[in-house]
């Protein structure tokens, strides 16, 4: 049974070792994905790097700038706060460090109608409930 809280607000990720990095870089408005030290980026983290295997990795900032690599919009959300709002896009973007660095994450400030596969995107901050911040992408700025 769907409780108050579920309908208000969206799921909250659960952070490990692995992962807290990146949500304690969400709550700076920062967007960091692991890193190895011969340059490949990894996400979702691992303990070893999956092109080279090394150990030796850590968070990096990176630039938020992406494309829409494929989207949705979900007709059957499977969380009592999406289905309170409907029309949202579920997208995965690629970020313009790395060819297939992307993560999931939505579209916003744009009709779903208009999102396309291939249209540049940034990432945007946005508190979805008190104390919990998501990253998300909007339209890039002309020029980005």
């Amino acid at each position: 049974m769907a409780t108050d809280s579920d309908v208000l607000y969206p799921p909250r990720p659960e952070p490990d070792a692995l992962t807290q990095f990146f949500w304690d870089g969400v709550n700076e408005h920062k967007l960091l994905i692991q890193r190895c030290s011969n340059g490949h980026y990894i996400h979702w983290p691992k303990i070893v790097c999956r092109f080279c295997l090394s150990t030796d990795l850590a968070p990096a900032e990176v630039s938020g700038r992406g494309q829409v690599a494929t989207f949705t919009q979900p007709v059957q959300p499977f969380h009592p706060y999406f289905q309170q709002h409907p029309g949202y896009v579920l997208a995965v973007i690629e970020l313009v460090e790395q060819p297939h660095l992307t993560l999931v994450s939505n579209v916003v400030d744009v009709a779903a109608e208009d999102v396309r596969v291939g249209m540049p995107v940034e990432v945007t901050f946005r508190e979805v409930a008190p104390g919990f911040t998501l990253p998300l992408f909007r339209p890039a700025a002309t020029g980005s």
